[in-house]
């Protein structure tokens, strides 16, 4: 009786741990960014503020005009960075800051390799929401492309961060594609479940001969 109280209590312990683990990398990019979006706007505002006091606001309103500036200056800035990001010398450029700069930040290869494995996912043709048997159980999962010998690649979402878990390789006859899109089967896995029912409804959940 003790060793089973201990073997359950090992597998809360593994549960939470490995959601925790999830939440934080679910969390981290955003808190980043708005760290980043933070720091921009404090720059933005202390640029802005010389050109607020030329203008005819009186002391209630001033602090809501230097925001408006500040958000006007960004977005200005963002526009030209991009126009600029797209000319051959501007990618470069990003190129070199990229390597030399940033690729020692592992917060930033964090966002970017997150950013850039969504946008393939949900641009690739022929990636699609799918069912995966796995330890007596379906799991929501990317069918990838049909491999030889009956194998298919497969990637196992973890929740809730749809963009962090495994690639794995698995037999054709464990894996069932789902009608729903890849929004909504992402959307289930940050919602850690949460509208699987009107997902899977009707799906054929049987579990496969030997699994």
């Amino acid at each position: 009786m003790g060793i089973r109280k201990q073997g359950i209590g090992a597998a809360l312990l593994k549960c939470l741990t490995t959601t925790m683990a999830g939440g934080v990398l679910f969390l981290l990019p955003m808190v980043i960014v708005l760290i980043v979006l933070g720091q921009a706007m404090r720059l933005a505002g202390k640029i802005v503020q010389p050109i607020s006091a030329l203008l005819p606001v009186g002391a209630d309103y001033r602090v809501g005009v230097i925001t408006f500036l500040a958000v006007l200056v960004l977005v200005v800035i963002s526009l030209v960075a991009g126009v600029a990001a797209r000319t051959v010398a501007g990618k470069r450029l990003t190129r070199w800051f990229e390597n030399s700069w940033l690729s020692s930040i592992p917060q930033y290869q964090l966002m970017k390799s997150m950013a850039e494995g969504l946008a393939r996912i949900e641009n690739a043709k022929g990636v699609t929401p799918a069912m995966i048997s796995i330890e007596g159980g379906w799991q929501i999962g990317y069918l990838l492309e049909s491999l030889e010998n009956g194998f298919v690649a497969v990637f196992l979402p973890q929740a809730p961060t749809p963009m962090s878990g495994n690639l794995m390789y698995m037999p054709a006859d464990r894996v069932r594609p789902l009608s729903i899109s890849m929004i909504q089967a992402m959307a289930i896995v940050k919602r850690m479940g949460v509208g699987s029912r009107e997902a899977l409804r009707g799906v054929d959940l049987t579990l496969p001969a030997g699994a």
